[in-house]
């Protein structure tokens, strides 16, 4: 899903310079072909990273909350599996209203790599959102051009033997795509503490997904939530991810922190020089990476 921040997750540079490079061929493809020719049975791997330039047909449409739905694209073939490294990004291209200029759009899937057939994004609908709003209006049928992928953190399974991740609202669907890429593979021993922020119990995204990964692997991922507004009776703790949490759930010998979330959430987080919240629990700037 897109937070407002998918534009912000990635180097702003990179998508500046993938967006003005490849307009000229979205804008050509999109007078020109159409839809993106069908790869031979052959090729199983749709997203190897770099450039993609495909056409993915929505099979299917969910609502996950008031304002984020669901959206399940198929892939060229049955057979074929996204494959897309983990904690990467779709740069999609819409054409809203109409329009011959695109609107780019990074967005985290959260459906695994190895997935035989189908792709699948959280997408959240923001007000007067371009890119968010066309892609809620998608009908099954209905066609989403990805122009490239978009490298994120280069994670090595082991490198780590514990780490924090700290996500707020939609933040959630890259940390919850390198949970999953972890945990989903069993050479990879890392363990994990997910702290994850929301401002109402119904804005805890993947919350069945994450209890289910608690569940399963009980020694190498837990999970604390805390929201702001809660609902009567609720059962997460109230308020936001602040200094008080962290020295409560993180552990002390953490050896790398993940965060994403809202510009303000970083913000004191992570701080300008790493002199926010983290920083003053003694966590180095060189041992934080932002999505």
């Amino acid at each position: 899903m897109a937070l407002r921040l998918p534009l912000r997750t990635r180097p702003a540079p990179l998508i500046a310079g993938l967006t003005v490079g490849a307009i000229g061929v979205a804008v050509c493809s999109k007078m020109m072909f159409g839809t993106a020719s069908a790869e031979s049975r052959e090729v199983k791997k749709i997203f190897k990273g770099g450039f993609a330039s495909v056409k993915l047909p929505l099979h299917s449409s969910e609502d996950e909350t008031h304002d984020t739905k669901r959206l399940r694209f198929k892939l060229p073939q049955e057979i074929a599996i996204s494959g897309l490294p983990l904690t990467s990004a779709l740069l999609t291209f819409t054409w809203p209203d109409g329009s011959w200029l695109p609107t780019p759009r990074p967005y985290s899937p959260i459906s695994p790599s190895d997935e035989p057939g189908y792709v699948e994004l959280m997408v959240k609908k923001y007000p007067n959102g371009k890119g968010s709003g066309y892609l809620h209006s998608l009908k099954p049928g209905d066609k989403l051009y990805i122009l490239t992928t978009l490298p994120g953190y280069k994670w090595k399974p082991n490198t780590f033997s514990h780490i924090t991740l700290i996500a707020g609202g939609c933040g959630i669907t890259p940390i919850y795509q390198l949970a999953q890429g972890i945990l989903r593979n069993p050479e990879d021993k890392t363990r994990m503490t997910l702290v994850f922020g929301a401002n109402t119990d119904e804005d805890v995204l993947l919350k069945k997904e994450l209890d289910g990964f608690a569940k399963e692997f009980p020694e190498r991922f837990s999970v604390k939530y805390t929201v702001s507004r809660p609902k009567e009776g609720s059962v997460m703790r109230k308020g936001r991810v602040d200094k008080e949490l962290l020295e409560e759930v993180v552990p002390k010998g953490t050896e790398k922190v993940f965060v994403c979330g809202p510009p303000a959430m970083e913000e004191a987080l992570v701080g300008k020089r790493g002199n926010g919240v983290l920083g003053e629990l003694g966590i180095e700037k060189g041992k934080i990476h932002k999505f």
